[in-house]
């Protein structure tokens, strides 16, 4: 036996051949050398995503770029199956998927590595070894079929994917449910591959079937694989019936049926007698949500399946089915096949037994359908003997209750079975029941047989169950050939064929000679004429008759011609028969509207001449246009009262719509419709569209609703009246309409068209006034028009000057969303700044303010407003909206007026100014600190002291602009003018009262305005006290600083403050109160109470002068000791401090 090395292993050990190799090989040494990295630290690392990142990149360059070094890596790769990790697995599935699409010739190698995997004890792997199976089966079909000589290598290839066929086809009872959806799939594969298609089947790329497999092939013969797909098909209609399976697998188990169908036609019949089982016998297990999700999904399964060309054999059934399931009949017609003509399956001919010889042969005929079934699934192929047998009992047994299906049995029968009913209804039929649309009609009573059939056979019951043991299948693949079934000339019974129409026409033909002599009849000798009355009675009888064959003309195909019958009565038949015929056509709108249609055209038709009628019956103009009218307004007072039908709102739509002519009369109740109900309003606005040549009536009836008191109303139609002014050719109608209301608000009063029943609103008592709701009415329509066409606003500049100051109120409050929607960019607002009329000076700020409140002006608008007060309006309220646009300079030049507004407009200012409520990016011309400082500088002869106060004392409630750090920049600022401002001893103190954190930086400012000799500036001083007397006891060392008169002064002011001053001075050392002037003690304690200690000294005896000696010389030494006794001890210098303000 050979030693195999891998590829990998031989590159490493024969690298003594690298230099003998050819370039090219040079180059197929490279590739390989990168795959045999990437395959290396692949099997080294530890994280699953990189593993398979670089597995990603070997199974691109092996496959995709490099197939031909597929073969050489092929084990190394697929080694990778016994990784501890799922998610490698799972990769290595696709991988073996890949190579196999790319090369057949590698089956052999990889089928054995899919069938271990298919074991593996991950979910997750096996649905993708499932999933990759089918690829896997299809190339193996494909390598097989093409194959000239079949090897051990394909017998053995074969085998393995039979077993992994069988092993799948086991799955489909797994406790996992998406195992089974997989195995769904995967058997509906098989089926397609395993069946031949037809000349009506749906072709997909690359798809594989029995006829691309050659005839005579051993190991996959055609036969035998039809036979599995048969008993495949079987197996996925029985799974698709069971009783536990969950939506999921229900829903992919129905795709598939359905996909099989429209790519094999000849299940298309079995496809559909399952989703009938299906409909009628939904799996108890599912909730109400997921029953709701399986119909939805059947009904979009029988639609795909009405497209295929093939359904045409099965529309009663799909039909019938689809409105069962809530389809509409619009729906239905959509999904109906178009551009060909309905195309039926050609009949077997008929055998050569005749009618009455079946009827004499009950048994024959029982065994009939049966046959044909057998004939037909002849044609189709062969099948398992389960399958078509209960599709043919099902048939029989359906055929044996249509025959005995009668009204008094089916009463009967529901009676019977009311006894069983639960006592309140089940969810699930409440979910699954739609109503019968068509109850009565032979189609639903054959539909209800089926169903009926379906369940019956269910329960193996019904005559149909009783062939199943007697008819095996193999009974049925021996049918006679449809030439054999022709031969029956010799049929006694044929004869009866011949005899019978002889029977039927005997009276016509035998002919009994006279012998008297003939005689001419006349009818008027044997007949009585009619009275007016019986004729009258017959006539109506007769077109009643003919008013309830609609069944019977639908059955025939002739419902057209019924209707043009009809309408034709309708119109040219006296009064009564007229009468009837509309009085049939209004019981039953819904139903009857086709035909109604059909009489409105008749008369359409008669009233514009189109049609001559003789001249008896023609009536005069005057009276055609009544007939029109009258018809016409009986069917839409008709629609419009009954308020209980579902389809109201439509057939109204319908008949509007489709009605040749509208007249004036019916436009009026329209009108009354549209002014409670927004159906009218949506038909008027088709008709503005739809019917040009009375288009403005339509358009001024939808225009009279914009300006209703009902929010629903009026928002409908000046929604509808938008989208018609968006296309164009209305727009200045509406233009004009708009303005005209607008104009109305300079009235004196409000006019009498905005009251009444078409508006919604009663005329008030007081009609001199105007109220609110008058005045949005005159509005709502314009102001939507405006941001579409801005050139508007200059209509409302004009109008608001000449109006009352309550309309003016109430139209600066509506515009700001309009304007809004124009922006600032607008060249019209920009227009309207530049030109301001006399008098709109308030809207005109009003629409800054909206176009500035929540963003920056630009420096158009600035510009603009900047003109305007400079030189045409000197009110500063101008320019509040574009504060932020102006430069400091100006900000700071019209603070003076901008304070004296109203306390609220100030607040707005401020706001503007410090950007505490604007949205992020705000942006000023002057900082917090700028504008305190800013206030604190206003000259008193602009602007009063008490105002600035007013206006300083709103900055220090703005927190957040005016922090510790901003007030103390204002301080050290305000302190550096000179003369000092007048409030700044105000300011100092609110900022302390704010923020206490401030005392030492105010203590600062205090001793900096003792060098600054606050004392000059009254205003100043007093506010200089009272800091004082707010910072102690942190201020007595500045009141220490004080020159004695200013500190005297103080104590004159505040006479608290002298007693906690002494008591501070008093707690010093003498040292430090040795540092303090004596003029600031004699304030403290008084000049009577000396601080220091008074030393006094002895007088000594003196000798009387006559014995005193002159001596001048110096004294003794002892005479100096003595003196130096005598005098008090200096004060000794000490290391304490001196008192603070005391250096």
């Amino acid at each position: 036996m050979a030693f195999h090395r891998s590829p990998a292993a031989q590159y490493f050990l024969d690298s003594e051949n690298k230099n003998a190799a050819s370039s090219s090989k040079d180059g197929d040494k490279t590739s390989e050398q990168k795959v045999v990295e990437w395959i290396n630290e692949a099997s080294l690392v530890s994280d699953t995503n990189r593993k398979i990142e670089l597995l990603r990149m070997v199974q691109e360059f092996i496959i995709h770029k490099e197939p031909h070094i597929l073969d050489n890596f092929l084990h190394e790769v697929v080694g990778f199956q016994i990784d501890k990790n799922a998610e490698v697995r799972k990769f290595i599935v696709g991988f073996i998927e890949e190579a196999c699409k790319k090369d057949c010739e590698l089956l052999p190698k990889v089928v054995p590595n899919l069938q271990i995997l298919l074991q593996d004890s991950s979910p997750q792997v096996q649905k993708r070894v499932i999933q990759a199976a089918s690829q896997v089966y299809k190339s193996t079909l494909a390598w097989v079929s093409k194959a000239t000589l079949i090897t051990e290598e394909m017998k053995a290839v074969w085998v393995m994917m039979g077993n992994i066929k069988k092993a799948i086809v086991d799955l489909v009872d797994s406790d996992n449910d998406g195992i089974r959806t997989h195995t769904v799939k995967f058997l509906e594969t098989l089926v397609l591959c395993q069946t031949y298609p037809e000349e009506d089947s749906l072709q997909r790329e690359n798809d594989f079937s029995l006829e691309d497999l050659p005839l005579g092939m051993k190991i996959a013969r055609r036969r035998k694989l039809e036979e599995e797909a048969l008993t495949l098909f079987s197996l996925m209609v029985k799974f698709h019936g069971s009783e536990h399976i969950s939506s999921v697998n229900l829903m992919t188990c129905m795709g598939s049926l359905t996909l099989i169908a429209k790519m094999r036609p000849t299940f298309m019949g079995k496809v559909i007698a399952a989703l009938e089982t299906l409909h009628m016998n939904l799996p108890p297990t599912l909730s109400k949500s997921q029953v709701s999700s399986v119909r939805k999904h059947l009904k979009l399964q029988l639609l795909n399946l009405l497209k295929h060309p093939k359904a045409t054999d099965y529309l009663t059934n799909i039909t019938t089915l689809l409105t069962d399931l809530g389809a509409t009949y619009h729906e239905v017609m959509k999904a109906y096949p178009k551009g060909e003509p309905v195309r039926r399956k050609p009949k077997r001919p008929a055998p050569a037994e005749s009618e009455p010889s079946k009827k004499l042969k009950m048994d024959e005929i029982k065994k009939e359908p049966a046959d044909d079934s057998g004939g037909e699934e002849e044609r189709r192929g062969a099948a398992p003997s389960q399958g078509p047998v209960t599709e043919t009992s099902i048939d029989l047994t359906e055929k044996y209750i249509v025959e005995r299906l009668s009204p008094e049995f089916t009463a009967d029968l529901v009676i019977t079975a009311m006894s069983k009913l639960p006592d309140s209804m089940p969810s699930v039929f409440s979910a699954t029941y739609t109503p019968i649309a068509a109850a009565g009609t032979q189609g639903q009573i054959r539909h209800v047989a089926r169903l009926l059939a379906t369940q019956i056979a269910a329960a193996g019951l019904g005559p149909g169950n009783a062939i199943k043991g007697k008819t095996p299948w193999k009974d049925f693949g021996k049918k006679r050939p449809l030439e054999e079934d022709d031969d029956d000339e010799d049929d006694p019974s044929a004869s009866l064929i011949v005899e019978e129409p002889k029977t039927a026409n005997l009276p016509a033909v035998i002919q009994m000679p006279s012998k008297r002599s003939r005689r001419s009849l006349k009818l008027n000798e044997i007949t009585k004429p009619l009275s007016r009355e019986n004729r009258e009675a017959m006539s109506i009888a007769a077109v009643k008759r003919i008013l309830v064959s609609e069944k019977s003309a639908i059955a025939g195909g002739i419902l057209g011609l019924r209707c043009k019958m009809v309408a034709t009565m309708a119109t040219s038949f006296n009064p009564v028969i007229r009468k009837a015929i509309l009085d049939h056509i209004l019981s039953d709108v819904r139903n009857n509207l086709l035909l109604g249609l059909s009489c409105l055209y008749e008369e359409y038709a008669y009233l514009q001449s189109f049609k001559r009628l003789p001249s008896a019956l023609i009536p005069d103009q005057k009276k055609r246009d009544q007939n029109y009218g009258n018809l016409l307004k009986a069917f839409v007072e008709t629609l419009i009262n009954k308020t209980d039908l579902k389809e109201r709102d439509m057939l109204l739509f319908r008949l509007f719509l489709e009605a040749p002519l509208i007249t004036d009369e019916v436009v009026d109740i329209l009108k009354q419709l549209s002014s409670r109900d927004v159906i009218g309003l949506t038909i008027l606005q088709e008709l503005v569209i739809r019917r040009p040549p009375k288009q403005i009536v339509y358009l001024n009836a939808l225009l009279t609703y914009t300006s209703h008191e009902s929010t629903e109303i009026r928002g409908t139609a000046i929604s509808y009246i938008v989208m018609l002014y968006d296309r164009g050719e209305l727009r200045s109608i509406i233009e004009e309409y708009s303005v005209m209301y607008l104009d109305f608000l300079r009235l004196p009063q409000p006019p009498n068209v905005l009251f009444g029943a078409e508006q919604g609103r009663f005329k008030p008592v007081d009609t001199a006034a105007w109220a609110e709701d008058s005045i949005k009415a005159c509005l709502y329509l314009y102001l939507v028009l405006l941001p579409a066409n801005q050139k508007l606003i200059h209509e409302l500049a004009r109008v608001y000057v000449q109006t009352i100051p309550d309309i003016k109120r109430v139209i600066l409050r509506l515009v700001e969303v309009p304007v809004r929607g124009m922006g600032m960019d607008s060249p019209q607002l920009l227009s309207l700044v530049e030109d301001c009329p006399k008098g709109s000076e308030t809207l005109v700020t009003r629409v800054i303010h909206i176009l500035t409140d929540k963003g920056v002006p630009s420096p158009e608008l600035v510009a603009k407003v900047r003109e305007l007060y400079q030189t045409r309006v000197s009110d500063v309220r101008f320019l509040i909206p574009v504060l932020n646009g102006l430069t400091k300079k100006e900000v700071i030049a019209a603070l003076p007026k901008l304070i004296k507004l109203n306390p609220i407009v100030v607040k707005e200012v401020f706001n503007r100014l410090l950007g505490t409520h604007a949205e992020a990016g705000h942006t000023s011309p002057i900082s917090p600190a700028e504008l305190l400082i800013a206030l604190h500088n206003i000259d008193p002869t602009k602007c009063e002291l008490k105002t600035v106060i007013k206006a300083t004392s709103l900055c220090f409630a703005e927190k957040s602009a005016y922090t510790q750090e901003v007030l103390a920049v204002v301080m050290q600022n305000l302190m550096e003018i000179s003369p000092l401002p007048t409030l700044l001893m105000r300011t100092v103190i609110q900022s302390l009262s704010l923020y206490p954190r401030l005392i030492g930086f105010v203590i600062n400012i205090l001793q900096r305005l003792i060098l600054k000799q606050v004392w000059k500036q009254k205003k100043v001083w007093e506010g200089f006290i009272k800091c004082c007397q707010r910072t102690k006891p942190q201020s007595f060392q500045v009141l220490l600083q004080l020159p004695a008169p200013q500190l005297a002064d103080v104590f004159e002011n505040s006479p608290d403050l002298k007693q906690p001053v002494l008591n501070h001075v008093m707690s010093f050392t003498d040292n430090q109160r040795a540092h303090i002037p004596q003029s600031v003690m004699d304030i403290l304690i008084g000049p009577e109470q000396p601080i220091y200690p008074m030393y006094t000294v002895k007088n000594e005896p003196m000798s009387p002068p006559e014995l005193m000696i002159d001596i001048k010389d110096e004294p003794s030494d002892d005479a100096k000791m003595k003196a130096a006794q005598l005098r008090p001890e200096p004060v000794q210098p000490t290391m304490e401090p001196a008192p603070p303000g005391a250096e």
